[in-house]
């Protein structure tokens, strides 16, 4: 591949990008002046609504991180053509970071081992966190929630200054393959990865209820961001697909590609989601099922049923059509369903920790579009501000050459 064929091909973002961009921060900023005034009439509610969309936006983000990686260390074009549409989504870390702010000082309002014992309104957890003073004072604290947390941020921001930075070198000559860089950080990142989200996933969603536990919480929540991070991906090169350069980019074969990879993350969701289920309700233990039984009544086990078959058995069934998974225009609307249903799977996880009942409050329906609206506007500034494909790495060439038949 020589450079002057590489530069021949207008790589710019169109401006749709930045269109949509300046339709969600007007959206973000309305939305978020509409919850910061009504979450000042009930911050318990505006913090329960707040840490759902947290964890969904922020899975986006990482989930995009780890496809990222993963791209580095196995290659191919699949990867090559939604590599900036990854790395601007991982480049929303630091806006994340920001986010957490008020889960930080509302931390007293949501979780039980920070709230004085009268206050604790579940009387299981309020017994737990009595005879268990050693979780509080030893783990559960304030202290020990923001320092893990600054660790946490850290770790990803440095995954997503080095990722970044080795990409840019690629978008001026000479050619440049940094991929053996690219592979000593992708290959430590993943496990770093693996590690400070389930421990993330402990501290901010698992400890909602200390009277509980699970080895593979962790887990759920990395099938999650994955199926999450890949489907947004689809969702934005479909809108890209309409135009120059994506058009002459995109093959069947890659999007083929990210229908596999999609089914996959999905199975992997269903065998650590049925796993957690199994062993738990197997070993018919009190202090392990109460979790599943407050998930199973007072209307909750229809969200569940709804997840089993909405977030698995029909997406499993449809992405098994070949056709289906090579037509972008198709499987778009899979790809931007199951975004809405992984944030249903948090909603499920979280909400009922605070209602016995089903009940879906102002904040479950405003805040994702004021997060959301932030995030995107965000995320487009990140797109638009460096050329689609990049166009000196040595690999660009599985993109831009022609296929062959």
């Amino acid at each position: 591949m020589s450079t002057t064929h590489t530069t021949n091909l207008d790589l710019s973002t169109p401006p749709i990008i930045k269109q949509i961009g300046q339709r969600s921060l007007v959206i973000g900023i309305v939305a978020s002046v509409i919850a910061i005034g009504l979450g000042f009439t009930n911050p318990k509610v505006f913090l329960r609504g707040y840490l759902v969309s947290y964890m969904d936006w922020l899975g986006i983000c990482l989930g995009s991180m780890v496809i990222l990686m993963v791209r580095h260390l196995t290659g191919g074009g699949w990867g090559m053509v939604i590599r900036r549409i990854l790395g601007a989504a991982m480049r929303t870390v630091p806006l994340m970071a920001v986010l957490f702010i008020p889960i930080i000082f509302g931390m007293r309002k949501i979780y039980p081992w920070a709230m004085p014992l009268e206050e604790i309104e579940n009387p299981t957890v309020r017994e737990h966190l009595q005879h268990n003073q050693f979780v509080t004072s030893g783990y559960l604290n304030w202290q020990g929630f923001i320092i893990r947390a600054v660790i946490y941020f850290a770790i990803w921001n440095l995954l997503s200054y080095l990722l970044t930075r080795w990409s840019k070198q690629q978008d001026t000559p000479p050619v440049r393959d940094n991929s053996l860089r690219f592979k000593a950080v992708s290959g430590p990142g993943i496990i770093l990865y693996a590690f400070t989200i389930s421990f993330a996933a402990i501290d901010w969603v698992m400890s909602l209820d200390p009277s509980w536990i699970s080895t593979i919480y962790g887990l759920l929540f990395v099938a999650g961001e994955l199926i999450a991070a890949l489907c947004f991906a689809v969702v934005i090169e479909r809108i890209l697909f309409k135009y120059k350069p994506m058009s002459q980019l995109l093959r069947p074969d890659f999007v083929h590609d990210h229908g596999k990879f999609m089914m996959t993350f999905i199975m992997v969701w269903a065998y650590f989601s049925f796993s957690q289920w199994l062993i738990i309700w197997s070993g018919n233990l009190p202090d392990e099922i109460t979790w599943y039984l407050r998930r199973l009544n007072g209307g909750w086990g229809f969200v569940g049923l709804f997840l089993v078959l909405f977030q698995f058995c029909v997406p499993f069934a449809l992405l098994l059509s070949r056709s289906l998974k090579r037509d972008i225009t198709r499987l778009v609307w899979l790809a931007a369903w199951l975004v809405v249903v992984r944030y249903i799977d948090l909603f499920w996880l979280v909400e009922p920790n605070f209602s016995t009942v089903f009940h879906v409050t102002w904040a479950d329906l405003l805040i994702p579009f004021a997060m959301g609206g932030l995030w995107l506007a965000f995320f487009c500034h990140n797109l638009s501000s460096k050329p689609l494909l990049p166009a000196y790495d040595v690999y660009a060439k599985q993109v831009l050459e022609p296929e062959h038949e």
